[in-house]
Formats: C-alpha cells, structure tokens, sequence
C-alpha cells in the first residue's frame, strides 16, 4: 500500500511544477552556443533563437562561450539553475567529449533532453587554389606529397577533427591535422590558403562555397545533397563507406521541470514543422529532424558509442 503522505508530498511538487510553467517564461532566456561565433553550432543556434523568442514572447539570447571542444560552456549550462531559462545547443561534440576528456559533468545525466532540431552532413572542400578539381585529384596529390597537405578543424575533439579523422581512415592518406579554436577561424584559414582541405558541416561551409572561396570535392551523405547536387558522396567519389553527418539539439539542465522541457519541445516542434525553417535547413544543406524528448535521450547515447570508437581508432587525444 502506499504512502499517503508522500503521495501527497508528489501531489503537491507536481502541482507547483505545472504552476510554474503555466506563467514560464518570466525573463529573457539564455541559449549556450558552446562554440565561437562563425560554426555550425552557430548558425543553428541563432536562427533558433530568433524563432523561439517569437513563438515565447520573451528574448532568447545567443551567448556563444567557446572553449576546451564546447566544455567549457557545456558546463556553464550543466550548473545553471534548472528553471527553463538556460538552454544548451548541443551537437555532435557533445557525443565526443565523454570518450575524450575528463568531463566537470556527466554527459548522461546532466541534462535533460529537449529536441533534435536538425542534421547536416559534411562537405570536404579545399582552398580554390588547389590544383584539384575532384576528390580523385585530391588523393593523388596527398599521396604524391605525404604529409604536406594540411586541414583545418575546430579544435581537438571537434566534429570537424573527426569528420577528418575518419576520413584520413577510410582513405589510408597521411594528411596532417591544423586544430583552431572554432570552426569559424577554420574556415578562414582554408580560405587564406594557409592550410588546404576542410571537412566541416555542410550548413557551415555552403556559404564560402557559393561564393567561390572553396571548391567542394564530396559531401559525407549517404547520397547527394540537393544543395549541390552535382558534388558526389565522398563514397562514390572515391572512399567507399565513408559517412559523416552533424546534428544540432536542445537540451536543459538536469532537474529543469517535465511541463518546462514539455512546453519548449512543443514550441520547437512548431517551429520545425514551420516551411521556412524547413527551407532554411534545406538552404544550407542540412534538414530538419523531428524526435520526442526521450527519442533524442537515445539517439545521443547511441551518438556516443559510435563516435567513440572512431576516437580510439584514430588514437585521437585530448591536447
């Protein structure tokens, strides 16, 4: 038989819990973009932002807080007060950290799940100067000059490092890795010639390709991507089973509300649904995803698993 007391006791903590969410939000809320300004995490976090500041009523800022692969600001939003009002864009960094860092928090149980906002594959592109114009070219020069072909990522322990990783695997290519802190100051270092190859998401580097500043050689889908749909797989066009895809979500600190997390699933939700989030997602050549909160619980801690066995492959190690 149970406790009527405590029955009474859960009465009373869910009722105050929904009170709470029937008047939320009260303030401004903070969105953690745990990367400098410029990446995909970027890109992504503002343009949700924006959107759910509209459907709240109430501004939702973007604070980037880069650092350390996203820790450092992934921890600024594990120990905020759980009310709803600080979020945390995670991506799939945030799969990484736990098989290559000791972690200030416990990736599964720090925070509470919200939505999958999106994915996008990666794009490998190279400086426009390069003298290649297929990813055939690009691997008979690396393999012509061994170690003197560089590429950019966003730091050790990034997607975009094992975006690469992976690829340098799959390719058998002794090609040397250039980390930066972000995926912006990356992308630009490629541009400016100073290294040459790129593998960061598609949503992120579509913008420099459109412009002619980088020349895309294979996009990790498992098929082409109408963005460029005349750039192949990086499979068919020369390293078979390689695929790669970032992935972009929201999550609240652990303790934060059911009806708090249930109100912002549904509000992002609409907004997912909307065409012209869709568009924009499909514009930068990426889509929208749609999960339950406890479907995206899982879909991380398969995310986790996956990618760090590419971590031990690689003998990628934390700087």
């Amino acid at each position: 038989m149970k406790n009527p007391r405590i029955l009474t006791v859960l009465a009373l903590a869910f009722a105050a819990s929904a009170a709470f969410a029937q008047g939320y939000p009260t303030k401004p809320l903070r969105l953690v973009i745990p990367f400098p300004p410029g990446g995909s995490n970027d890109v992504v976090g503002r343009m949700i932002a924006f959107q759910l500041s509209e459907r709240l009523g109430k501004s939702v800022v973007a604070d980037n807080q880069g650092g350390a692969g996203g820790i450092i600001g992934t921890e600024t939003a594990a120990k905020s007060t759980p009310d709803g009002h600080t979020l945390l864009l995670v991506s799939s960094a945030y799969a990484f950290g736990a098989s290559m860092y000791k972690l200030p928090y416990d990736p599964a149980t720090a925070f509470t799940p919200v939505a999958l906002l999106g994915t996008g594959p990666v794009v490998l592109a190279v400086n426009a100067k390069l003298p290649v114009n297929s990813l055939q070219d690009l691997i008979a020069l690396a393999k012509a000059k061994p170690g003197e072909l560089n590429y950019a990522s966003a730091g050790v322990g990034s997607f975009q490092h094992l975006a690469s990783a992976l690829f340098k695997l799959q390719s058998g290519l002794d090609i040397v890795h250039v980390p930066f802190k972000g995926g912006g100051p990356a992308m630009m270092d490629v541009i400016a010639g100073n290294t040459q190859i790129a593998i960061g998401s598609l949503i992120q580097t579509l913008p420099h390709i459109r412009s002619g500043r980088l020349k895309p050689l294979g996009v990790g889908s498992a098929k082409r991507v109408p963005a460029l749909p005349d750039v192949p797989t990086i499979s068919e066009a020369g390293v078979p089973g390689y695929e790669a895809t970032n992935w972009w979500g929201i999550v609240a600190p652990a303790g934060t509300p059911r009806p708090v997390i249930d109100r912002l699933h549904q509000e992002l939700t609409v907004i997912l649904a909307s065409s012209e989030t869709k568009k924009r997602f499909e514009t930068e050549g990426g889509e929208t995803a749609q999960l339950s909160s406890e479907e995206f619980g899982r879909f991380i801690s398969t995310e986790i698993v996956k990618w760090a066995k590419v971590v031990k492959e690689a003998g990628i190690k934390p700087e």
